[in-house]
């Protein structure tokens, strides 16, 4: 009830002022803005490959009706047909050659006529073509996507990776946060410093380090590089710095350790900034397409973006279950990012993130 009480709440005390409808207008826009895209593709993926290549904008997955033919072949395309004497029929192509086409009447086979072609109207339905996701999940129909097997991998890199920064990154802020030591700051200038460069600037180094240490075509290559990240860093730290040092100070005269004090009072009081960073590494991780197909060649360990890009060959489009896939995809984040939203507001209110 609060949520709603908020959504519709106004300036005009005895009605709607100018400034709500200007309001309400931004905010529906901005929505728009942003749900159109993924509608887009929600309702793509049910069209068929047919649909989608001759870009039919209709948002329904309209499909022509056929039938089977009368020998057993091919089917037949659905044409609806006015008769001279006004009446609708349907009829089935049988052969189009030049301004004019052979059909028959549906039922009627064996009567056979000519009709002009630009008389002949397009039967067809609404039908959605759940295949598209029935049919790449199938490992014994697709030969060149294993969407389980992709999955696993990316959901081991994902919760592997946002492990390891959650963990690697929380001590570094910690000590960078809660103690004082000669170079802090410098340490803390050259983290922020790596924030302006750019990822491809370290790829070919990056690469030779992990060649040299035998993790090609490892999930451990994908992983292990990317634990440590300089956003993170800084989040946490400038979140723990809001923590009042009198607790840690209170906690060592009663005799706490160091380990302890960081894993019984400052991971509990920095859950909300580690919960922005933990959504933050699932959908880098989870949505990392550069490096793991830089360090993967083997298709046994691709990850689901490595996996769906198989998909579209030199010879062949599946754009269908391309799009079919992709909404697969965006599943796991959608529902991480659900769960954990709570805390994204509070979280970068007390980081000092804009």
């Amino acid at each position: 009830m609060r949520f709603f009480s908020f959504l519709l709440g106004r300036r005009g005390r005895k009605g709607f002022d100018w400034t709500d409808l200007f309001a309400y207008f931004y905010l529906a826009l901005g929505v728009a803005l942003i749900l159109a895209p993924i509608g887009w593709l929600l309702v793509s993926s049910f069209k068929s490959q047919r649909a989608l290549s001759e870009s039919d904008p209709r948002v329904l997955p309209y499909e022509q009706v056929t039938v089977p033919s009368a020998d057993g072949g091919r089917n037949l395309s659905v044409f609806e047909y006015r008769t001279p004497d006004g009446k609708m029929i349907d009829v089935a192509l049988l052969v189009a050659a030049g301004t004019h086409a052979t059909v028959h009447e549906l039922g009627h086979p064996e009567n056979a006529f000519e009709v002009p072609r630009r008389e002949l109207k397009v039967k067809e339905i609404v039908r959605p073509h759940t295949e598209n996701y029935a049919e790449p999940l199938d490992a014994s129909q697709s030969r060149t996507f294993n969407f389980t097997r992709y999955f696993m991998n990316s959901t081991v890199v994902t919760i592997a990776a946002t492990f390891l920064t959650l963990l690697i990154n929380s001590m570094a802020a910690f000590a960078l946060s809660k103690y004082r030591f000669r170079g802090r700051d410098f340490f803390m200038a050259m983290i922020i410093v790596t924030l302006l460069m750019p990822a491809t600037v370290i790829l070919v180094p990056l690469f030779v380090v992990v060649r040299n240490l035998g993790m090609l075509d490892s999930l451990w290559g994908v992983i292990i590089p990317g634990a440590a990240t300089p956003t993170g860093v800084f989040l946490l730290r400038q979140y723990m710095l809001t923590i009042p040092d009198e607790l840690i100070e209170a906690a060592r005269m009663d005799g706490a350790s160091e380990w302890k004090i960081y894993w019984r009072i400052i991971l509990p009081l920095a859950l909300p900034a580690l919960a922005v960073l933990a959504i933050l590494s699932i959908i880098w991780r989870w949505n990392d397409f550069l490096w793991p197909l830089v360090v993967l060649t083997r298709s046994e360990a691709f990850t689901l973006q490595i996996g769906l890009s198989t998909f579209k060959g030199e010879l062949n489009e599946n754009t269908h279950y391309l799009l079919a896939m992709t909404v697969l995809t965006l599943l796991p984040v959608t529902a991480v990012f659900a769960l954990l939203q709570k805390y994204i507001t509070s979280g970068i209110a007390n980081t000092g993130m804009k």
